[in-house]
């Protein structure tokens, strides 16, 4: 009979070993280890995301049920203060960079023209108990974490990930953030900041965002709209000389606003730095904002990241970097099959036979009925 692999064990193929090797070794992530290395704390935390498991015993639980499948992983069966020591107190840098890496590598494969490359800036809080007090203070009372998201809308993946503690606001972490020349960056009311935006418009980036409600508009140009329609005005300006008493505006090139009324009645008013392009288009740009709340959405909901196994920032770091890994991982061998095209029917599907010996291509077919020898089952009456 054939050999089949589990369904994890096709997904763990998707993960470079070699390089994650290497960056254990640089990071001494393995100096004096003896019970759990750190390729098992790996396939055990991602084996948590997948399964939906909600804390470290029923990460050992459910793994000790398939020990006997473990072999073929290439883990070890891990105990739960084991695995929650190495989460505290190990670096969490391999599973970040390894993270960083798997996007790069998935991305460059799915990269169209710069040109019509757009990216969606975001950030979602993440709650946290109080014994995370220490590091993830946001209030007396409150403890909280944020992870900051570049999102490709068009390939549908992450291209860089960050996570601060709750109190960090999202323009400084947005300022650490890696900028692609020439791209369209979309982003929200947390990203405002002129001196950031002028950053953009040097690199050639095209920006589309909100203006706030009291921000003025030197208008210098009207241009027609069509009657009727949700776009009510579009409009040439330059911003205030100064974004408070005390800064100085250093982004003078005009902008364009760009009035529309949703069907709520609400009044949106866009910026953008493109003069050039339709008042629809860029109406339209902002509009994909979307695709990033539900990106998060998705990962909170699917991969269970609402619930943290440890309340160290290392810990949560881990965490959230396995996550994002499972959520690549899911992503790649969904590309890499045509039968399933929801990507969440395509996650509940893996859960559901994670560690059955089944090809993910035909994670809806019925389960293989296991071949029979007939000759086996009769009885040979010896002939008189």
């Amino acid at each position: 009979m054939l050999h089949q692999n589990s369904v994890f064990h096709e997904l763990l193929k998707r993960v470079p070993w070699g390089e994650f090797e290497a960056l254990v070794k640089r990071h001494g992530s393995d100096a004096r280890v003896r019970r759990l290395p750190s390729k098992s704390q790996f396939i055990a935390m991602l084996y948590g995301q997948l399964s939906g498991a909600v804390s470290l015993r029923d990460i050992v639980t459910g793994m000790e049920s398939q020990k006997a499948r473990l072999y073929h992983l290439g883990a070890k069966l891990p105990k739960r203060s084991t695995l929650s020591d190495a989460n505290a107190l190990r670096p969490s840098a391999p599973f970040t960079e390894l993270l960083s890496l798997m996007i790069a590598r998935s991305h460059r494969g799915l990269r169209r023209t710069l040109c019509e490359t757009t990216y969606l800036i975001d950030a979602t809080g993440l709650v946290l108990d109080a014994r995370s007090f220490d590091w993830a203070r946001f209030s007396p009372t409150v403890c909280g974490a944020k992870l900051h998201v570049i999102y490709d809308a068009d390939a549908g993946q992450p291209v860089y990930a960050a996570v601060t503690a709750a109190r960090v606001n999202d323009i400084t972490a947005a300022q650490r953030m890696p900028i692609e020349p020439g791209a369209t960056y979309v982003f929200d009311l947390g990203y405002y900041d002129y001196a950031w935006w002028a950053k953009l418009d040097a690199e050639g980036c095209r920006i589309v965002t909100r203006f706030k409600s009291n921000t003025p508009l030197a208008v210098i140009e009207e241009l027609p709209v069509p009657a009727g329609g949700a776009i009510l005005s579009d409009r040439i300006g330059r911003l205030p000389l100064r974004q408070a008493s005390a800064h100085k505006n250093p982004f003078r090139d005009a902008v364009r606003e760009v009035r529309v009324q949703l069907d709520s009645g609400k009044l949106l008013r866009i910026l953008s730095n493109d003069l050039d392009a339709s008042a629809q288009e860029i109406a339209d740009l902002y509009k994909r904002r979307w695709a990033i709340e539900l990106f998060f959405r998705w990962v909170k909901q699917t991969l269970k990241i609402r619930r943290f196994l440890g309340t160290s920032k290392n810990a949560v770091r881990i965490q959230i970097a396995v996550a994002l890994i499972a959520f690549l991982l899911l992503r790649l061998a969904q590309a890499a099959q045509k039968t399933v095209t929801s990507a969440l029917a395509f996650a509940r599907l893996v859960r559901l036979n994670l560690m059955q010996r089944r090809c993910l291509d035909r994670l809806l077919d019925p389960a293989p009925t296991p071949p029979r020898n007939h000759a086996q089952l009769a009885i040979q009456w010896p002939i008189s």
